[in-house]
């Protein structure tokens, strides 16, 4: 049976449930990424995507790529199981289209251009914003396909909460969280421990591979005056064991950390000043050999707000030194690059119909100037009804390895992007809602792999046209939600598919409240993918089954079976995927 259709069936089955559910009015959720600024989810003029903290729990999710692979119009490929290389392709755009943040921080290092995922414990976020289409205009480099923003957990009013949890491959985990808030301010702490021994990542090998991380979250905020004053640091560091090119079993030491100091102040009823001085590390050492890989960057990030009666006008600077170094098989570079931008943007709110246009300038060190932008549109054609249109122009600067890495090619020029998506939203008030979602992206210079001069060239232009349709229920015992996406990713000049990206996937999510217990079912429908060499992966249905017993009002029970269908597949060529296995967590909370 093909993927899509097993898929069908599950959803057809899933029908009956609609049939008597009660009602619901949920409230607006306040978003920060697809604007700079806070805005309410239901103002926002291009598809965003909310994995809100009750969804992260229910989940027991090990690592970020384990929630974002549910969620539809991304792609994730990974290269085995825990702690392993993971990318992330949204809407067809490449693994390094995809600016990842971290409270509004830029994650992605200057050497290899994607996120290190893998390493991100869910245990120190609060929510996860996924903006789909480009975003340079906002962001600046890398943001062509989207931009995923992972806010950390800040803290109730006096709380502690803590966890232990064990399962397949030996795993073991556990987490401590605490902290407090008052008027003047707030504090917390977030840690978490995971250890695994991990399965066979190669499908050509028997031999297993762990994984362990120890990643901490710290927060404070002093509020004085107009004036509030916080500082975040998030830093997760460990080991992870894999197999090198010749299968030999190798391990390696990683650490990645983000700090961040930022002084908000209430400059008038109207305007408002955000000060942000960030550090980010991505750091990588071999331990058979020498090598490594380092990744420093330092910003300056301001911008200014002012409301008007009927529009937000906002602008703003931001400075940037980063320094990336590596050493590999005796061979390897440093580069500093210094970036500065200037941005300005306008949202505009009249009657039924809204706006939103950006405009950034960039003086990158390597590549001169570039103008990015945005322009979009959303009109209430009813009280039920709302069209959105959006264009924008989008580009990604090589990363130092592009330019002095293995095949690298210093003479690269940046990739360019022009994206165009409409999009409807029916959402008549009584829990059910419909979208509808149409984009192209036409991507110029794309950056490849020349096998035949084995070096790095712009070699082609890139062709991704896609539509998503989603549809959500959500009531007072169930939530229900279902995706299906057609997309086809191309190389406009041979017409030869974008490598590990499915033409068609589907997902579908079951929240079942049953008193004061969860359920939960994710199902992920997938077509057939290309890998390099001319590999064809084939398509496959893959599901996760997670509950959570209230055993008291302080102790909880979590539980997930993972693969509950035991598919076997890939999401990269000659690398497993995980089979059926099952995890337990104790939780207990103090408030």
């Amino acid at each position: 049976m093909k993927p899509l259709q097993s898929f069908t069936l599950v959803a057809l089955f899933s029908i009956p449930l609609l049939a008597g559910a009660a009602d619901i009015s949920t409230g607006d959720t306040i978003i920060v990424t697809a604007t700079r600024t806070p805005i309410p989810l239901s103002d926002a003029t291009v598809p965003v995507t909310i994995i809100t903290r009750e969804d992260i729990e229910l989940s027991l999710a090990t690592d970020l790529s384990e929630l974002l692979r549910f969620e539809a119009g991304l792609d994730i490929g990974r290269n085995g199981g825990p702690g392993q290389a993971t990318s992330i392709f949204l809407r067809g755009t490449e693994s390094n289209h995809t600016l990842v943040l971290i409270d509004g921080v830029r994650m992605n290092p200057s050497t290899i251009g994607g996120a290190a995922i893998q390493n991100i414990a869910p245990e120190v976020i609060e929510r996860i914003e996924i903006v789909k289409g480009a975003r340079s205009a906002l962001f600046g480099t890398d943001a062509i396909g989207g931009v995923i923003n992972i806010i950390t957990r800040r803290a109730d009013k006096g709380y502690i909460e803590g966890g232990l949890g064990a399962g397949s491959f030996a795993s073991q985990s556990g987490h401590l969280s605490g902290g407090d808030r008052s008027a003047d301010g707030e504090f917390g702490i977030n840690l978490n421990w995971q250890d695994t021994d991990g399965y066979a990542p190669r499908t050509d090998s028997g031999i297993e591979r762990g994984y362990d991380n120890l990643s901490a979250n710290l927060y404070g905020a002093r509020r004085f005056g107009a004036n509030e004053i916080s500082l975040r640091h998030w830093r997760g560091e460990g080991n992870v064991e894999y197999l090198d090119f010749f299968l030999n079993p190798v391990d390696q030491d990683f650490e990645n950390a983000v700090t961040a100091i930022a002084l908000d102040t209430q400059v008038s009823e109207s305007g408002n000043s955000k000060l942000i001085a960030s550090f980010m590390q991505d750091e990588v050492r071999q331990n058979q050999a020498p090598d490594f890989v380092n990744s420093e960057r330092l910003s300056i990030d301001w911008q200014y707000s002012h409301t008007f009666d009927s529009h937000v006008l906002t602008g703003g600077v931001f400075a940037v030194e980063e320094d990336a170094s590596t050493l590999s098989f005796g061979s390897g570079f440093s580069e500093d690059t210094t970036v500065r931008a200037v941005f300005v943007q306008d949202q505009i709110s009249l009657g039924r119909h809204k706006g939103f246009a950006a405009l950034r300038l960039t003086d990158h060190e390597n590549f001169g100037n570039h103008t990015t932008w945005n322009a979009e549109y959303a009109f209430e054609i009813s009280d039920a009804l709302t069209l959105n249109l959006g264009l924008g122009h989008a580009f990604r600067a090589p990363d130092a390895t592009d330019r002095f890495g293995f095949g690298g090619n210093p003479d690269l020029d940046p990739e360019l992007a022009d994206e165009r998506q409409v999009g409807l939203r029916y959402a008549p008030g009584s829990g059910h809602s419909v979208e509808l979602e149409l984009y192209t992206n036409d991507i110029e210079d794309l950056i490849e792999f020349d096998f035949a001069t084995f070096t790095l060239k712009n070699l082609s232009k890139a062709e991704i046209r896609g539509a998503q349709l989603a549809y959500e229920y959500r009531g007072e015992r169930f939530v229900l939600r279902a995706d299906v996406v057609k997309q086809e990713a191309d190389n406009a000049v041979t017409g030869a598919r974008l490598l590990r990206r499915a033409e068609e996937s589907a997902t579908i999510s079951y929240t079942q409240n049953i008193g004061s217990h969860r359920l939960g079912l994710s199902i992920l429908a997938s077509g057939d993918r290309e890998d390099f060499g001319g590999v064809q992966l084939p398509g496959y249905v893959v599901a996760n089954l997670t509950g959570q017993l209230q055993l008291s009002e302080a102790w909880q029970l979590n539980v997930r079976i993972e693969n509950l269908l035991d598919t076997e597949y890939q999401t990269a060529a000659n690398y497993r995927m995980q089979e059926q296995s099952g995890f337990l967590e104790l939780r207990y909370r103090w408030r």
